[in-house]
Parts: structure tokens; C-alpha cells; sequence
């Protein structure tokens, strides 16, 4: 094709598409690899890491506390995060605080990644803290309870008296803006996720609203069908302990049904 071009002219053209070629494929490079950490998992499920709890709606670490001793009992570097001010502001404030929690932890262990465990609305902080750029810090996300999608309880009091409901208790209506925009893509990336619940929730309700896509979701009755564990009861219950002590091991999260139920009852 370069036969009838003058000899300066046809190693001009050479050069020209020599680069073009080059930066094709340097292009090519730079939007694949983004693309591929962002999708699986970038971390090493072989090596969990510290573990931080996130506290629910009003912020009380002390309800974490039981759990938080038994994960150090258990060998695991443990801290419970507090939220600012009461722990009914915005939450993405409260996701910025678990950021820099996270970025302490691991100053502090030397880490790469943590392990991050969200009660109720600390669920939906630890999700708001992933995907603002926290998914290369983590390596699973379990959440206990947590209103993904929402709880009619929030809802219905903003409806109803929106001054008494804070700022937290209407970013958790099923139709709020922070969900909406959170749940665009409900599939998380990154790290590893599981959610925990129990059919009996009365304060996240519908109780299935914290089944999230993507994640390995249990139901506390369809491992153990006579288990009576309430929204209060997913941070104290030994069932449910034994079941995030399960899922913080080493390696991927794993399905859990009734054939693990005498072995957990055990365990708890």
C-alpha cells in the first residue's frame, strides 16, 4: 500500500501509524485495568485483617460490645467505630468516619484490609463507605440486619412527623434519595459481602429488605427454623454469632442452611 509513496514520505506515514497503533493500545490498557479491580475481588480472602463494627441507628457502640469481645477472644484485632455527633446525622458523614477508622486500623496493624461488620443502619454506612472508595481497603462486608432497601418505620414517620425524624431516619425511607442513588446498582464489587437477618425484624420492615444482590444473604430461620431472634437479638444472639464468626474466616463466604444449624448452635 506504501509502493507509490516517495521513500521519506512512506517512512513518515510508517512512523504515524506506529504510534496511533501505540496509543491504541496504551488506551486500551488504561480503561481495561480499572475495569478488572473494580470487578471481583481485589483483595486476598486468605488474610482477613482487622475487624471494625459500625453501630446502628443512634450510634450505641456499647450494644457491640459482646460481639466485639468474642471476635478478640476469637484472635481477631477488633474496635467499634463511633459516629458522629448521636448517630442520627447523615450517614455519609458516619461513612467518612468509618473511612477514617479503616485508615487508623491498618496504620496501626499494618493491614491491608479489614473486615467491616455493619449493624442495622451501620449496614447502609459500611455500603456508603465501599463505594466511595473504601473497596480496595476491605475484604468482606457483613451486615446484620441492615434496611438496604429501607424500613416502612422510617418511611412512615417522615411521612407522617418529618421533625421528628432525623436526618438518618429519613435517609433510611424506602424512597429515599441516598438509597436511590445507592441501590442504581444494587450488585456491590469489591470486597466480599454477606447479609444477615432474621424474619422476625420488627424494626427493619419488611424483614427481606436487607437481602442485598449480590451478596450471600442468610436468613437466621432457614438455618435454624425455631430460632427467636429479634432486630435487638442479631448483635447478641449466640446463633448469630457463631454465623459471623463462620463468615469472617478465611477464604469466601459460604451459604448456610439447615445442615450447619446443630454445628452452630453448638459453636454459640
Amino acid at each position: 500500500m506504501f509502493s507509490g509513496l516517495a521513500p521519506a514520505r512512506r517512512r513518515l506515514l510508517i512512523a504515524v501509524l506506529a504510534m496511533v497503533t501505540v496509543a491504541v493500545v496504551t488506551l486500551g490498557v488504561l480503561l481495561v485495568v480499572p475495569a478488572v479491580r473494580d470487578e471481583g475481588r481485589p483483595t486476598d480472602q486468605a488474610a482477613p485483617g482487622p475487624v471494625l463494627l459500625v453501630p446502628g441507628y443512634g450510634g450505641s457502640t456499647g450494644s457491640l460490645a459482646g460481639l466485639a469481645a468474642e471476635l478478640t477472644a476469637a484472635g481477631r484485632d477488633t474496635a467499634v467505630v463511633p459516629l458522629p455527633g448521636d448517630g442520627r446525622g447523615d450517614l455519609t458523614e458516619a461513612s467518612a468516619a468509618l473511612g477514617r477508622a479503616v485508615d487508623a486500623a491498618k496504620e496501626r496493624t499494618g493491614a491491608t484490609t479489614v473486615d467491616v461488620i455493619g449493624y442495622s443502619a451501620g449496614g447502609v454506612v459500611a455500603r456508603l463507605w465501599v463505594t466511595s472508595g473504601g473497596a480496595a481497603s476491605a475484604r468482606r462486608v457483613i451486615t446484620l440486619g441492615s434496611p438496604h432497601h429501607g424500613t416502612d418505620l422510617a418511611g412512615a414517620a417522615t411521612d407522617l412527623v418529618t421533625s421528628a425524624c432525623p436526618l438518618a431516619c429519613q435517609q433510611l425511607a424506602p424512597d429515599s434519595d441516598l438509597l436511590r442513588r445507592l441501590n442504581v446498582d444494587e450488585t456491590p464489587t469489591g470486597p466480599t459481602w454477606v447479609s444477615i437477618w432474621t424474619d422476625q425484624d420488627e424494626v427493619v420492615t419488611p424483614p427481606d429488605s436487607a437481602v442485598l444482590e449480590g451478596a450471600v444473604n442468610i436468613e437466621v430461620q432457614a438455618v435454624c427454623a425455631d430460632a427467636v431472634v429479634d432486630h435487638g437479638g442479631l448483635v447478641g444472639d449466640p446463633l448469630v454469632r457463631a454465623m459471623v464468626l463462620a463468615e469472617l474466616a478465611p477464604g469466601d463466604p459460604v451459604p448456610l442452611g439447615p445442615g450447619d444449624c446443630q454445628r452452630l448452635q453448638a459453636a454459640g
